[in-house]
């Protein structure tokens, strides 16, 4: 590839907006992508995090690493913390994402939270990590070689203080490409993915794999169940269909989608909903709802709001006011 094809194939997944992240970070331009999670657990009742040492580097760090062509963040953070220490982790929190410059060139690592059990094996693959150490958040902020290394870890103290790091991802996904409705002359609910939208639907399916939600729920339109088959398939989960969230019964009765919408929030469980472009605005309208005008800021607000196969992380905590703690928009691959 030419330096020019480079940009463009990464341009297709680079476009990531979290309430978790500065301003200058949302609105920045960066020549070098990279994603990473910090692994925590309690030990009793204590948090305890993973450092890890970079014999290239000599230095303390969290797993991380670039982005891979045609690869998504969130999928770089599982994959990297996977290749270095060996843990198979899903994504939590995000967390403050670190700029800086490598080269006169510039480079943004977001960052995750990512639970591990006390039984999780891990093993440094001896060459980007060849030590890994569990100690306190105390101990960690001094072992830290990098000071921006430092901004994830704060958050993720907070969180653990505030109770947020047992948060639950409800994901929004906008059905991916179908075929024209110029070109479809049978039932609209019949209306099937376009030879790209089953490509995006492959790309969703790894997307959410992230996340490892366990429970997926759709409108019964053809071209939403299409978009979540994959990952329904490969999980072997169970599909529930919303007719609520339908294009045609949300343009008829808002109120009944939205409520619906609200119910299945209210269950409080890893869990993925899939709709249409028209039903976004009464979607995001209960999301805004759950969550407080600052955190909302990041929340797409004119038409399409998504594009296709475009997902919504909320992350959301039972009894709370509000409980959606943190939103991320992820941008779908485009060919």
């Amino acid at each position: 590839m030419t330096e020019s094809n480079v940009h463009r194939a990464l341009d297709r997944v680079l476009e990531l907006h979290r309430s978790s992240d500065a301003e200058e970070i949302r609105l920045g331009h960066f020549d070098i992508i990279a994603a990473g999670a910090i692994p925590w657990r309690l030990e009793h009742g204590k948090l305890r995090v993973l450092v890890i040492h970079r014999p290239k580097y000599d230095d303390w760090s969290w797993p991380k690493g670039k982005l891979d062509d045609g690869e998504a963040i969130a999928e770089c953070a599982v994959r990297e913390v996977r290749e270095e220490i060996g843990l198979r982790i899903t994504l939590g929190l995000p967390l403050a994402a670190t700029a800086y410059s490598v080269k006169q060139r510039t480079k943004v690592v977001y960052y995750w939270a990512a639970a591990a059990g006390s039984e999780a094996e891990v093993i440094p693959d001896g060459s980007e990590c060849d030590e890994v150490r569990w100690v306190s958040a105390k101990q960690a902020m001094g072992m830290l070689s990098n000071p921006s290394d430092a901004a994830p870890l704060l958050d993720l103290i907070a969180a653990h203080k505030d109770g947020h790091l047992e948060a639950k991802p409800f994901i929004l996904v906008r059905h991916a490409k179908a075929k024209p409705r110029s070109k479809w002359t049978r039932a609209e609910g019949d209306r099937p993915l376009a030879a790209t939208g089953r490509r995006q639907a492959q790309t969703v399916s790894r997307l959410l794999e992230a996340w490892g939600p366990g429970h997926v729920a759709s409108s019964p339109w053809m071209r939403c169940v299409q978009t979540v088959a994959p990952y329904v398939t490969v999980n072997q989960l169970k599909l529930s269909t919303v007719r609520a969230v339908t294009e045609h019964a949300a343009q008829r009765h808002p109120k009944r989608a939205a409520k619906a919408v609200q119910k299945l929030l209210d269950k409080n469980r890893s869990q993925v909903l899939c709709t249409h472009r028209p039903v976004l605005p009464t979607v995001l309208k209960v999301l805004k709802d759950n969550t407080s005008a600052k955190i909302a800021e990041v929340l797409p607000a004119k038409d399409p709001y998504l594009d296709p196969g475009g997902v919504i992380v909320a992350h959301q905590i039972p009894g709370a006011t509000p409980r959606i703690i943190s939103l991320e928009i992820h941008t779908p691959y485009h060919d």
